[in-house]
This record gives structure tokens, sequence and C-alpha cells, in this order.
């Protein structure tokens, strides 16, 4: 989707920078990829220690060796 936004010209040449990016799209599309990842993975953590049927180690390695 084409879409004209104004970006400081210093934060897109750091995104270039760090993404190793060759194009302006290149960084931004790697920038935004980040961004969803990292919501994602806090929206997941809202549920550390939440379970309580989660199998321990040791009852993990006991499924493995039965089968």
């Amino acid at each position: 989707m084409k879409t004209t936004i104004d970006i400081p010209e210093n934060e897109l040449r750091d995104a270039m920078r760090f993404s190793n990016a060759a194009t302006k799209r290149d960084a931004v599309v790697t920038a935004l990829a980040d961004y969803n990842r990292r919501q994602r993975m806090a929206a997941l953590t809202k549920h550390l220690g939440t379970c309580e049927k989660l199998i321990t180690p040791a009852e993990l390695k006991a499924l493995r060796e039965a089968n």
C-alpha cells in the first residue's frame, strides 16, 4: 500500500543502518515487523504463570523416553 509520511531523516538513517536495509522501504518494513513482533511478545507475557496444567521437564522427558 502506498502511503506518504514524514519520517525524520536521522531516524530513518538509523533504521537503515541498524537493519542493514538497502532501501528506505526495507528499513520501514523491518521496523514495522519488529514493532509488531515485540507487541505480540508483550501481549503473551500477560499469560506467564497463569497455566497450572503444564508438565514438568521431568514429565516431558519420561514421555519422550516412553515413545
